[in-house]
């Protein structure tokens, strides 16, 4: 296996949940990290003091990913060298029956989960192209595969983020650049607490919800040198909840 160039990785939405575990599994495997965050700036220095105590390389970069300009930024190479880990993990809700979306829901979740997807990506894959090595892991979600009212918005952007990640991955593959999605199901975090309760479990296969940790894991693979020859696929982690 070729020698790993220099660069670095970037995770969005990295203030906390799957973004922050992941960011914190990305920079013990070696890789200096970028940590977005639009808002939770306390949030996003927590993340960059505990890869710091553990040795590793992190740096604080503001920015919401529905921002073309903020992503321009973002992405651009600077002394940390180009992105070649590519997380593209923010995402927002705003659940409602189809009838009550208004257009201002349906865009502002389509413009953060799948339109910042996209411009990160294409921000990203010229660097990447260059290198002949590049990682791209999107974040979409079992309801992007698996019917779930309320959320329509939602899950076309995942959707929509999946038959995107498959795409790019045709168009790329023999450049050494690969690109998968994770689908998580219900996992316990900040993003999911206004809909967790005690009856939710019992729908999942496994028993229980899932933790940031276990999709970090699975991002962690598919961003590593073992994972060369996986891409343009889609990992569930939702303990059995789609299957």
């Amino acid at each position: 296996m070729s020698e790993r160039p220099e660069g670095c990785a970037l995770v969005t939405g990295a203030s906390r949940g799957i973004g922050a575990a992941t960011a914190l599994m990305l920079a013990a495997d070696g890789w200096p990290v970028r940590i977005n965050y639009r808002s939770d700036e306390a949030g996003a220095k927590e993340v960059v003091a505990k890869i710091e105590a553990e040795g590793g390389t992190a740096t604080l970069w503001q920015g919401d990913v529905a921002d073309a300009d903020d992503i321009a930024r973002i992405v651009e190479p600077g002394d940390d060298g180009p992105v070649l880990v590519l997380v593209n993990n923010a995402g927002l809700r705003r659940d409602a029956l189809s009838p009550q979306i208004d257009d201002d829901q349906w865009q502002q979740v389509i413009d953060v989960n799948l339109t910042g997807t996209f411009r990160a990506t294409r921000a990203a894959l010229p660097h990447m192209l260059r290198a002949r090595f590049g990682r791209i892991v999107n974040v979409s979600s079992v309801v992007g595969l698996h019917a779930n009212p309320g959320q329509a918005n939602y899950a076309a952007s995942k959707a929509g983020v999946i038959g995107f990640t498959k795409t790019v991955a045709a168009e790329v593959a023999r450049r050494g650049v690969t690109v998968n999605a994770v689908a998580p199901g219900l996992i316990e975090t900040t993003f999911t607490e206004d809909v967790m309760d005690g009856d939710m479990a019992k729908a999942i296969p496994a028993r229980r919800v899932g933790t940031p940790e276990e999709v970090a894991a699975c991002i962690r693979f598919l961003a590593s040198e073992q994972a060369s020859y996986v891409t343009g696929t889609t990992l569930t982690v939702d303990g059995g909840l789609s299957a």
